[in-house]
């Protein structure tokens, strides 16, 4: 339990809580992830492009082998997202070799980490900037009753699940909320840089999934509710809508718009009339942390409330696994699926 008492809290199931148990990342290859960007690089200039398969590492970890291999700061390395440590992942990464001679990236290989591609592009790879990420996760241990698990399925290809922030946004038991508390508390305070980001990340995440949570309860994660801030689908574009219109209530049944979330900060939210109401009375309770970001400068932002899947595909290879292909746009988890699916029985244990 968190020395705040807020974690840990379970969010609300849109299909229910389900009955059947598994586990996820046996061992790595267990939870197989590709990046796709979406674009080819220049195959010129400063930046050295480097497409590596990495397992078992975390991606802040090899930024820096990257680093010191080719003798620059840390800064001058790019890639597009951090990638689970516990799994066989592939990603792209630049390193800025201006006034540089190109290092033998070869060094850098080992039974963990294959370098697959090295190319030339004019710009840094910056966060976010990809397309989707594709996943193959093998659930094994199922047990319990299980019996459900092709139906559940098929509504989530359908449907989507709710864009919840995974758990690893938390930090071990919460660790990063308490964090987060006692610096807008004036109990701590963060010289860490990175560490006090991280810290704000999670406390706007916590206030997201707070309100996504209720309105999964109310059964209105999927649907717009009058005054709802919609995000077009593949975009983090939001705009207000007073009245709903039968055009509006289409485009969102057939996944075209997005209800969403505030990420919160300074501003005035973009939600109106219902949805706003019902925003204000989840948050209110969370005076702390809504105080606490907006006077961190964070300005208000917006996030789709579903999370809809591309090209999920599943088989079972027996009555005690099940592998899943799908693939996600950036910064969702995962983990949001599979919640819907199974109860992890080892998540806590291997997530980060």
């Amino acid at each position: 339990m968190s020395e705040t008492g807020k974690y840990p809290l379970e969010w609300a199931w849109a299909l229910g809580k389900p009955d059947c148990h598994g586990s996820i990342r046996s061992c790595p290859e267990d939870f197989v992830v590709d990046e796709v960007l979406g674009f080819e690089p220049d195959g010129e200039g400063n930046h050295a492009f480097l497409h590596i398969q990495k397992r078992n590492t975390n991606t802040e970890w090899l930024a820096r082998q990257l680093s010191e291999l080719a003798g620059v700061p840390l800064s001058e390395v790019g890639y597009a997202g951090l990638k689970d440590r516990h799994a066989l992942t592939t990603q792209y990464f630049t390193v800025n070799l201006s006034g540089k001679a190109e290092p033998d990236w070869q060094q850098l290989e080992s039974d963990e980490i294959k370098v697959l591609e090295v190319g030339r592009h004019r710009r840094k790879l910056r966060r976010g900037r990809l397309r989707q990420n594709n996943f193959q996760i093998t659930l094994r241990n199922l047990s319990g009753s299980c019996d459900g698990i092709e139906q559940r399925l098929q509504q989530i290809r359908e449907r989507g699940v709710p864009n919840y922030y995974g758990d690893q946004r938390f930090g071990h038991h919460g660790h990063n909320i308490d964090r987060a508390e006692a610096m807008f508390c004036g109990k701590w305070r963060e010289s860490d840089r990175h560490k006090r980001s991280l810290y704000l990340s999670a406390a706007r995440s916590w206030l997201f999934n707070r309100v996504l949570s209720a309105r999964v309860e109310q059964e209105s994660w999927n649907q717009a509710l009058p005054g709802e801030s919609l995000i077009t689908n593949g975009t983090t574009s939001a705009f207000s809508v007073r009245i709903l219109s039968r055009e509006i209530e289409h485009k969102v049944m057939r996944g075209e718009l997005h209800p969403s979330g505030p990420l919160w900060g300074r501003g005035r939210p973009t939600s109106l009339a219902d949805a706003l109401a019902l925003e204000q009375s989840v948050l209110e309770a969370e005076e702390t942390l809504c105080r606490g970001l907006e006077q961190a400068g964070l300005e208000q932002e917006r996030r789709a409330l579903r999370l809809t899947l591309q090209s999920m595909q599943w088989r079972f290879i027996d009555s005690e696994t099940l592998v899943l292909n799908f693939s996600l746009p950036p910064g969702s988890y995962a983990t949001s699926v599979l919640r819907e699916i199974v109860l992890l029985d080892n998540l806590a244990k291997r997530a980060g």
